[in-house]
C-alpha cells in the first residue's frame, strides 16, 4: 500500500465520523487552551511584578496539575464512546481483508491528526487569549497594565508534552481493544448493549448509607479544623456513594417503577423505563459523572464568586483599622516608649488617629474537654477526647481593657471570669470553666459581641475569649505557659489599631514612616521589644491576589468541568440515539404513532438527564455549611451572601444545563426519527 494510504483512510474517517469527532476536538482544543493559559499565567513575570502577583501564580500554579489529571483522566474516559461508534468500521476493514497490523496504522495516524489539530488549535487560541486573561488579572489587581505581547515557551512546551502523553496513552488503549477484538463483535460493537443487571438492593442500600455518612458529617462539622481534615473525606464518600446510586440504585428504582403496573403499563413510561433498565449500567456511570461534574462546578463556583465577592468585607474582619500596631510585651514602660514613638509620627505628619483600638491580650492552644480547658503537653498525649475539635484558642484579656473598648463598667472578682466566644457554634454553658494555671473559676457572665483584632480571623481553630480580674491574671497565665511549652511559648500581645483619614497614598506613606521609627527605636534600644505593624492599604494588594487567584482558577477549572459533563451528556445522546433506533423503528412498524414515540423519547431523556442536575443540588445543598466553614479560613463569614451566589450559580448552571439538554435531545431524536422531522 502507498504512503499516503492511511493517513487518507484516517482522514476519512474523521470526516465521516464528524458528529462525534467535532465535539471531542474541540473539548480537545478547549483543554489545550486552558491549561497553555494557566502555565503561561504562573509563570508570567507581568504578573509576578505586580503587588501580591506571586501570591496569585502560586495559587494557578495549583491548577496546572488539576487541570492535566482530569484532561488525561476526561480524554482517556470520552474516547471510549469513539472507539464504540468506530468499532463497526474497523471490523468492516478486517472482513474486507485489512488486517489489525493494518486498523492498527489507521488510528495511528487518526491520533497523530487529532493530537496535531488539537495542539495547533489549543495553542493558537491560548496565546490569542493569553494576554487577554494577563489583563484581566492585572486589572483584577489594581495595577497598571503592559501591552507588550510574549509567548510562553514553556507554557508551549509542557502543553505539547503533556497532551502527547495522554493521546499516547489513549492510542495504546485503542489498539489493545482492535487486537484483542474479533471481526465479528467490531462489525457489532455499536449494537451491544448492556445487559438489564439485577436489582440489587443490598448494594443500593450501601450507596444510601454512605451518602447519608458524607451528608452527616457535612451536617455536623462545626468549626473550620474540622471542616479542613474531613472535606476530601467527604467528597470521596459523596463521589462513591453517587456511582453505587446510579449504577444500582437507579436499576432498583426501575424494577420499582416496572412493579406499579398503573405507572408502567402507559406508553411513554413502558418505553422509557424498559430502555433505561436494559442498559442501565452504563448508563449509570455516565450519568454519575455528570452529576460528580456539576456539582464540582457548582460548588466551586459559588466558593470562588462568594470570596471574590466578599473580599472587601473580609479584608477589613482581617484588618479592622487602617494602621495596626503589634507589640510583644506587657511591660509598662516599653509600651510608653512605643507609644511615644507613635505620637511623635502623628504629629510630624498632622494624623489624628480615629475609631482607636487597644487592649492587651495573651492566646493559647488548648484543648477544651467540658469544663476544663487543658494545656500540658503530656496531659494532652494522656486525655482520651484528643480530637481535633475539641482544640481552641484561648485568648486572655484584662476586664479593664474589655470596659474601655465597649464602654462597659464589669469588675470581676479574684476567681471570676467572663467569656466570648467568637463562634456562633461553640457556646459555652457550664457555670464553671477549670483553667490548667488558674484552677476553677466562676463564669459571671457570657460576652455577646467583642471588637476582634483581626488576628483571631486567622487562626484554623475557634476562639473563646476569656476575660479576667485584671493584667496580673494575663501575666500569671503568660510565666505559667512559659514552663509549660518551652520554645513554642505564645507571647503577650498590646494591640494598639487606629484609622486614618486620608487617601490610600498617605497611609502607605504613614505605615513605612512608623515602621522606619519604630525599627530605628528598637536599634537604639537592645531592650526594646519586638513589634509588628500592619496596614490595610498595604495588605490590600496580596488579600486580593490570593482571592483573585482563587476565583481565576474557579473560573478556569469551572469551564473545564463544564465542557467535560456537556460532552459526555451529547455522547450519551449520540450513543443511545443509534442503539435506540432500530428499536423505534419496529415500534413504529407495529403500529406505535411517531406522536408516541416522540412522547416516550421526551420521557426517557427528561428523566435520564435531569437526574443529575437535582442530585448535584442536592448535593451541593448539604455541602453547604461545610463549605461555609472552609470559607472561614479565608475570614469570609458571611452566611446571606454565600446563599445568595449558591443559588444564584445554581440557577445559572441550571438554565445552561437545560440549554444543553434542548440541543442533545434534537440530536436523539433526529437519530432515533432517521433525520425526519414531524
Amino acid at each position: 500500500m502507498k504512503f499516503g494510504f492511511y493517513p487518507k483512510l484516517a482522514f476519512s474517517g474523521i470526516a465521516k465520523n464528524k458528529k462525534i469527532y467535532v465535539p471531542y476536538l474541540l473539548t480537545c482544543i478547549g483543554m489545550v487552551m486552558m491549561y497553555y493559559i494557566i502555565c503561561f499565567l504562573s509563570a508570567n513575570e507581568s504578573v509576578a511584578a505586580i503587588r501580591g502577583g506571586d501570591m496569585m501564580q502560586m495559587i494557578l500554579s495549583i491548577g496546572i496539575g488539576v487541570i492535566g489529571v482530569f484532561a488525561a483522566v476526561f480524554l482517556f474516559y470520552t474516547n471510549t464512546f469513539l472507539m464504540r461508534n468506530r468499532k463497526k468500521e474497523f471490523g468492516l476493514y478486517n472482513i474486507l481483508g485489512m488486517g489489525k497490523w493494518n486498523i492498527m496504522r489507521v488510528l495511528i495516524w487518526e491520533s497523530l491528526i487529532l493530537w496535531v489539530i488539537s495542539i495547533a488549535g489549543g495553542l493558537a487560541l491560548g496565546i490569542l487569549f493569553s494576554k487577554a486573561a494577563e489583563l484581566m488579572m492585572v486589572r483584577t489587581l489594581g495595577a497598571e497594565a503592559t501591552f507588550t505581547f510574549a509567548v510562553g515557551t514553556q507554557a508551549v512546551v509542557s502543553s505539547v508534552l503533556l497532551f502527547a502523553g495522554i493521546f499516547f496513552v489513549i492510542l495504546l488503549r485503542a489498539v489493545w481493544q482492535i487486537h484483542l477484538s474479533k471481526p465479528v463483535e467490531m462489525l457489532k460493537g455499536d449494537q451491544v448493549g448492556e445487559k438489564p443487571p439485577k436489582a440489587n438492593f443490598l448494594l443500593a442500600f450501601l450507596g444510601l448509607a454512605v451518602l447519608a455518612g458524607a451528608y452527616y458529617l457535612a451536617l455536623t462539622i462545626q468549626n473550620a479544623i474540622d471542616a479542613l481534615t474531613l472535606f476530601f473525606v467527604a467528597v470521596i464518600m459523596v463521589i462513591i456513594a453517587t456511582y453505587i446510586l446510579f449504577i444500582a440504585g437507579s436499576v432498583v428504582f426501575c424494577r420499582l417503577l416496572q412493579k406499579n403496573k398503573k405507572y408502567y403499563y402507559q406508553t411513554n413510561h413502558f418505553i422509557s423505563v424498559s430502555s433505561m433498565a436494559y442498559r442501565m449500567k452504563r448508563n449509570g456511570a455516565g450519568l454519575a459523572s455528570i452529576c460528580i461534574l456539576s456539582t464540582m462546578v457548582l460548588v466551586m463556583l459559588s466558593a470562588t464568586s462568594c470570596l471574590w465577592v466578599g473580599s472587601e468585607d473580609s479584608l477589613k474582619r482581617r484588618y479592622p483599622r487602617d494602621i495596626i500596631i503589634d507589640t510583644q510585651t506587657f511591660d509598662e514602660q516599653a509600651l510608653r516608649d512605643v507609644d511615644a514613638v507613635v505620637d511623635r509620627v502623628l504629629t510630624e505628619q498632622e494624623i489624628i488617629p480615629k475609631n482607636v483600638m487597644r487592649y492587651r491580650y495573651l492566646n493559647l492552644t488548648g484543648l477544651v474537654a467540658d469544663d476544663s480547658v487543658i494545656f500540658d503537653k503530656e496531659k494532652l498525649e494522656s486525655f482520651s477526647m484528643t480530637d481535633s475539635g475539641n482544640v481552641r484558642q484561648i485568648i486572655f484579656v484584662p476586664i479593664e481593657d474589655y470596659n474601655r473598648m465597649l464602654g462597659a463598667n464589669e469588675s470581676l472578682d479574684e476567681n471570676e471570669v467572663m467569656l466570648y466566644s467568637a463562634s456562633e457554634h461553640d457556646k459555652y454553658t457550664y457555670s464553671y470553666l477549670d483553667l490548667e494555671g488558674l484552677g476553677q473559676m466562676k463564669v459571671a457572665g457570657r460576652v455577646e459581641h467583642f471588637i476582634e483584632n483581626g488576628s483571631s480571623a486567622v487562626m484554623v481553630v475557634p476562639s473563646i475569649y476569656v476575660f479576667v480580674r485584671d493584667i496580673s491574671v494575663v501575666e500569671h497565665m503568660y510565666a505559667y505557659q512559659q514552663e509549660v511549652f518551652g520554645e513554642n511559648q505564645s507571647f503577650a500581645h498590646d494591640y494598639y489599631g487606629f484609622d486614618v483619614q486620608a487617601d490610600d497614598q498617605t497611609k502607605l506613606q504613614l505605615e513605612e514612616t512608623l515602621r522606619a521609627a519604630l525599627r530605628e527605636m528598637g536599634i537604639q534600644n537592645k531592650n526594646a521589644p519586638s513589634m509588628r505593624i500592619e496596614g490595610l492599604v498595604s495588605e490590600r494588594g496580596s488579600f486580593y491576589a490570593l482571592n483573585a487567584g482563587i476565583f481565576f482558577l474557579g473560573i478556569l477549572l469551572g469551564l473545564v468541568f463544564t465542557a467535560g459533563a456537556v460532552l459526555i451528556m451529547y455522547y450519551k445522546q449520540v450513543t443511545e440515539g443509534y442503539e435506540d433506533k432500530d428499536k423505534f423503528t419496529i415500534l413504529q412498524k407495529v403500529g406505535m404513532r411517531r406522536k408516541e414515540i416522540k412522547k416516550s423519547i421526551n420521557s426517557q431523556v427528561l428523566t435520564v438527564f435531569f437526574m443529575p442536575l437535582i442530585a448535584a443540588g442536592i448535593h451541593t445543598a448539604f455541602a453547604f455549611p461545610l463549605v461555609r466553614q472552609l470559607l472561614m479560613l479565608f475570614q469570609l463569614y458571611n452566611t446571606k451572601l454565600f446563599l445568595f451566589v449558591s443559588l444564584a450559580a445554581f440557577f445559572l448552571f441550571a438554565v445552561f444545563y437545560t440549554i444543553v439538554y434542548l440541543l442533545t435531545s434534537k440530536v436523539y431524536y433526529s437519530i432515533v426519527s432517521g433525520g425526519k422531522r414531524e
